[in-house]
This record gives structure tokens, C-alpha cells and sequence, in this order.
């Protein structure tokens, strides 16, 4: 189902263990529409960041939920007009999926200490729309590692009902990634995903000719949800530990407010990120 690569080769610290540990992870969320303009369509884009204590690096995260107001049109802006399968991504890459498969694009960043030292590797990602399963729209994200070394991962989401009748969630099975023997698996602390019309070009055909064009994108309601579009992700991780953040994208033209975090099961005020 899904190709993992080790995302750090240091053949030069393979004797070094991680002198930091894990611990309590934190979390916040960030989610922004750009253009915001009711009734048309637009790109959504939402950032998840985890953190540990006095500089530590977080537990490798296992799951993640990504919730969304049910009144957003994530499934009909003519997004992932084909579908692209996990044994074609694996074998080929973002480029062995059709350009009318692909959804968005986006970023993450994993950590691993390496004794003393915390190393960063960078990926930029590619989400393309995955055959249906039971269902539920599927969705796979494909992990390009760039440095210090080159690594691939897939893993896959699926859209399912959210906790409330107005919401929607997506589900993510994280890939544990090891990293050297002895040492934790990759933590993966950042992960920034944009679902729209941004750097996605379609094709279809016009009275015999092949017509490039741009998809609507995600589709905002022509009315506003009362106090806004919110959004929460709920985090599982390696050590069996779990938290919550949610955020609050406000209204065109309204003042924003504050949003809240979640840590560990208990909420702490933060400021609210809307774009």
C-alpha cells in the first residue's frame, strides 16, 4: 500500500544515540481560504504543527483527523476528476497520476535526534484523489523528501462523517519512518496541505481539441456558517499520547477573534490564525 524510505542517512552518526526524549506534545492548527469569497470557489489551506517542551522533538505522529464544516464543497469544485492508485504512486511518483487526479499540494517537515543534535528533513507534497473505498473518497498524500537526502512516502486519507451532523473529517494513517538502528522513528512536525485550483492544470476535450484549464477549486457556501468556519485536527502519536486543536476561519470582513489550542487534553488560549 505504501513505500517507506528511511528520510536520514548519516552513516557518520550510525553510532550515536538520540540523547533527547519524547514528551508532551502540543499542537496548533492554521487554516485560511485564499481568495475568501462566499459562493465561489477558492484554495483551503490547513497547517498542523506538533511540538515538545523545552525544544524536544514530539513523539513520530501515528493518525491524524483534519475536521471541516460539511457546508464546504471539498467533493463537487471538479477536484480529482480521475483517481490515481497507491501501486502506481509507489512505483512512479506524483508523475504516474494523471493531472485530473491531482487535488493540491503542499509541505512537511520531520525531525530525529541524532544525539545532541536535531536534524531537520524537508518534503514537498503531492495530494492526489485515490480510488473509492466502502464508499468514502480516498485520498493519498505523496512525501517527497529533498534534503539532506532523497526518500518517498505515501500514506492515505479517507473522508468520512464528522462527530457533528455538520461535519466532515479526514482520516490519516501516518507511516511510522525509521530512521537508524537504535535511534526513534522520523517525527513528523510539520504538515501544510493546499486542496485547490493553485498550480493544478486540467485537460479535457472541445470539439476535437484538448482545452487546458484551471478546476473551481474547494466551494465556499453563499452564506457564512453561524460564527464562522471552524476547523479541528485531533493527533494520535507513537507513545500512545493524544491531543486536539481547533481553529476558526471568520467571515469576509469580520473581526477576528481567538482561537483555541488544545495540549494533551487541556485547552490553552491562543491566538488564531485565519490568513
Amino acid at each position: 500500500m505504501r513505500r517507506v524510505r528511511n528520510l536520514l542517512i548519516l552513516p557518520m552518526v550510525c553510532a550515536c544515540l538520540p540523547a533527547t526524549a519524547h514528551a508532551t506534545q502540543s499542537a496548533s492548527l492554521h487554516a485560511a481560504f485564499t481568495p475568501e469569497r462566499l459562493g465561489q470557489g477558492t484554495a483551503l489551506t490547513l497547517s498542523v504543527q506538533t511540538s515538545a517542551p523545552a525544544g524536544g522533538v514530539p513523539s513520530p505522529l501515528t493518525a491524524l483527523d483534519l475536521g471541516y464544516p460539511s457546508d464546504l464543497g471539498v467533493t463537487v469544485g471538479g477536484l480529482g476528476l480521475a483517481t490515481c492508485s497507491p501501486t502506481a504512486i509507489e512505483a512512479f511518483g506524483a508523475k504516474g497520476c494523471s493531472a485530473e487526479s491531482r487535488m493540491g499540494y503542499g509541505s512537511a517537515l520531520a525531525e530525529i535526534p541524532i544525539g545532541p543534535e536535531i536534524v531537520e528533513e524537508t518534503a514537498r507534497v503531492t495530494i492526489v484523489r485515490a480510488p473509492i473505498q466502502e464508499g468514502h473518497l480516498a485520498l493519498l498524500f505523496y512525501l517527497e523528501a529533498l534534503t539532506p537526502v532523497a526518500a518517498y512516502i505515501v500514506f492515505p486519507g479517507l473522508l468520512l462523517p464528522g462527530p457533528a451532523t455538520n461535519d466532515e473529517t479526514v482520516h490519516f494513517n501516518v507511516p511510522v519512518v525509521p530512521s537508524l538502528p537504535g535511534a526513534p522513528n522520523v517525527s513528523v512536525v510539520q504538515l501544510t496541505a493546499t486542496i485547490g485550483p493553485r498550480g493544478l492544470t486540467y485537460y479535457e476535450h472541445v470539439r476535437g481539441k484538448i482545452i487546458a484549464y484551471h478546476p473551481k477549486g474547494v466551494l465556499l457556501p453563499n452564506h457564512c456558517p453561524r460564527g464562522g468556519f471552524r476547523f479541528t485536527a485531533s493527533l494520535a502519536f507513537e507513545d500512545g499520547s493524544h491531543t486536539s486543536v481547533s481553529t476558526t476561519v471568520h467571515c469576509p470582513g469580520r473581526r477576528q477573534e481567538k482561537g483555541r489550542t488544545a495540549s494533551a487534553g487541556s485547552s490553552v488560549p491562543a491566538d488564531d490564525l485565519t490568513g
